[in-house]
């Protein structure tokens, strides 16, 4: 039987796997913090793969680095013995929902979501803090003391002799908020689909760095866009220069992507609302676009007459389409011909609905005229009786615009959307809204440190008031469009391990602490606790369906019917066995003290040979 680890996944083992496949000659062995043999990379002969000259020592080159990134991805691939625990009190409609709510930091939920959500995530959305001096959250400030940064910069001596010319403003304000921000942008990117997008809303403070560590982590060739949102209708009482009315948001894809289109603004549906013909009703307007083209290279296939009225209308150069495609569209009214200065113009109605319904979408452009911050104070206001709990909260719509993109001209209404700097838990508002008006089944995580709420003393911490906007949003929803939706949602909270340290570290076990041996799992934890524990080690979503049973008194935890079968009881007969092994799981767990003896363990082995052969066993 497979011991289960009860620990997030060892990103740098993962990698060192990664680069074995390529070049197995680069592993050597090297011992660890405890004097253990493990794989390591001899990075010296790695270079030396990687390169066509001779490789003799460090050479400068291009690369974005400061005080920090080395910890950053250090952060992002040490594992974490932690967990997630189900808090089904503030849940709402805890066995049918698929969204979740976690909370927690999020550097530590993005490592427990690894092996559960590893290439499953549609769109991330983040609005992380903009480093304004004023951001409190992770580190009340990042800004470090100017001796301390010049001399792990290294532009000090160890006397204090400043070694290159370097303003104090240069750098050290920055360096820490690049470090949270890029651990946590690493682990993100692994969780995107090969055609996932992310979302990641910011100012000028540091709009140039995060683009930077964008390229860095995502790559330059994925750069879609740095689109600049104007977010505010004029400047302030205040203001003594330029009003800055305006923020970023950049766009970042996992691979590069084929294409890109996203729903169209109130200007260009009026432009198809001008003209109307007998089809309106089931597709719309309609504007049209010209049918010859002089800028192709010669198609000969494309040159032919079109018979209007007994007119015979040829191209300059020839048509775009096919002559069996234009004749149809012909024959179906779905051309425009018009006669001006002893010229015919053919053209193609492009209607603003396609034979199925669906609204036409266009090209997304890098400038957003709104929605406006006023409109974010004003939805939550609300939502909250005339009250602004949070503070400048992003307007749903901002966010509802990004998930509703169409990625590589696949516009799906599903997958799955992280927002893993949630706050008031607009991003959750905004798929409500979209699944309300386009019968999408969208599925959102939210992720949200549980820092103190400094705006309004109602809510505890901004937690509190993420899950109580979500409950207030889906209520008015569900009144306001009567959608047959998913309201619900299922919270999460970090945790410690369920298991206790000699779990990890049996080795350290004293002769005192032997009691601890009667069992490796914490006396305040439940079954469903190690069960959600267990998922996320083996890969299984949190939003599956669990169910628990009892079997001659014993309790069995069911996840997505037989994909998971889990008994944490101590002695289980072999009669509960053999009822688990009938229903044929994919996977079984149970705990060291389910088996009297080893000779309960061997029995249990083969019984699942004999009865499920395919199921694989794991203990705690």
């Amino acid at each position: 039987m497979k011991k289960l680890t009860m620990k997030s996944v060892d990103l740098t083992q993962v990698n060192i796997d990664k680069i074995a496949e390529l070049f197995p000659n680069v592993i050597t062995e090297a011992r660890d913090e405890k004097g253990k043999i493990k794989r390591a990379v001899d990075f010296d002969l790695l270079k030396q793969e990687l390169s066509d000259v001779l490789v003799e020592g460090e050479k400068e080159r291009y690369q974005l680095t400061w005080p920090g990134k080395k910890q950053a991805i250090l952060n992002a691939n040490t594992p974490i013995d932690k967990t997630l625990r189900p808090v089904k009190e503030d849940s709402v409609d805890w066995d049918n929902t698929q969204n979740l709510y976690i909370e927690g930091d999020n550097l530590e939920v993005l490592k427990l979501l690894q092996e559960s959500y590893l290439n499953k995530v549609k769109m991330i959305y983040i609005d992380p803090p903009y480093n304004t001096g004023n951001d409190f959250i992770y580190k009340d400030d990042f800004k470090e003391p100017t001796e301390e940064y010049l001399e792990e910069s290294g532009q000090i001596d160890e006397n204090g002799i400043r070694l290159v010319p370097n303003p104090n403003s240069n750098g050290r304000f920055h360096s820490d908020w690049m470090t949270m921000i890029y651990s946590r942008l690493k682990i993100a990117r692994n969780l995107l689909r090969d055609d996932g997008v992310i979302f990641i809303s910011i100012d000028d403070n540091e709009v140039d760095n995060l683009k930077k560590i964008c390229d860095d982590i995502f790559g330059a060739d994925n750069f879609i866009e740095k689109i600049v949102w104007k977010n505010k209708y004029g400047s302030g009482a205040l203001t003594k220069g330029f009003a800055n009315v305006h923020e970023y948001i950049l766009c970042y894809s996992k691979n590069p992507l084929v294409n890109i289109e996203a729903p169209l603004d109130e200007e260009s549906i009026k432009e198809y609302e001008k003209n109307k013909d007998s089809k309106y009703e089931t597709r719309g307007g309609y504007i049209t676009q010209p049918l010859a083209t002089n800028s192709k290279d010669d198609r000969p296939n494309l040159v032919y007459p079109l018979l209007h009225n007994g007119i015979e209308i040829w191209p300059e150069k020839q048509w775009i389409w096919s002559k069996e495609r234009l004749y149809k569209a012909y024959e179906n009214d779905e051309i425009v011909i018009n006669y001006s200065n002893g010229k015919y113009s053919v053209r193609m109605k492009q209607y603003l609905k396609d034979e199925n319904g669906n609204v036409r979408k266009g090209k997304p452009v890098s400038i957003l005229n709104g929605p406006f911050n006023q409109e974010g104070t004003k939805e939550i206001k609300e939502l909250f009786d005339g009250i602004d709990p949070f503070g400048f909260p992003k307007p749903s719509k901002l966010i509802e615009y990004f998930f509703s993109f169409s990625i590589n001209n696949l516009d799906d209404r599903d997958g799955i959307y992280l927002d893993f700097f949630s706050g008031s838990a607009t991003s959750a508002h905004a798929v409500m809204n979209l699944n309300a008006k386009d019968g999408g089944s969208r599925k959102y995580i939210l992720v949200q440190l549980p820092e103190i709420n400094k705006t309004n003393s109602k809510f505890d911490n901004i937690c509190e008031l993420g899950k109580e906007r979500i409950r207030r949003a889906a209520k008015k929803i569900k009144e306001e469009t009567g959608a047959d939706i998913d309201y619900g949602f299922r919270v999460f909270r970090v945790d410690s391990s369920n298991m206790k340290d000699v779990y990890y570290t049996p080795d350290k076990l004293k002769q005192g602490d032997m009691f601890d041996l009667a069992s490796n799992i914490k006396e305040d934890r439940t079954g469903e606790d190690l069960l959600i524990q267990v998922m996320l080690e083996l890969g299984l979503e949190l939003s599956l369906p669990m169910e628990t049973k009892q079997l001659e008194g014993k309790i069995v935890h069911y996840v997505a019917g037989n994909s998971l079968i889990a008994c944490f009881e101590d002695n289980v007969p072999e009669s509960v066995i053999k009822q688990i092994a009938a229903e044929k799981p994919l996977r079984v767990v149970f705990r060291d003290s389910s088996f009297e003896d080893d000779s309960a363990r061997i029995n249990v082995e083969e019984l699942f040979k004999m009865l499920s052969p395919g199921t694989e066993i794991q203990v705690l």
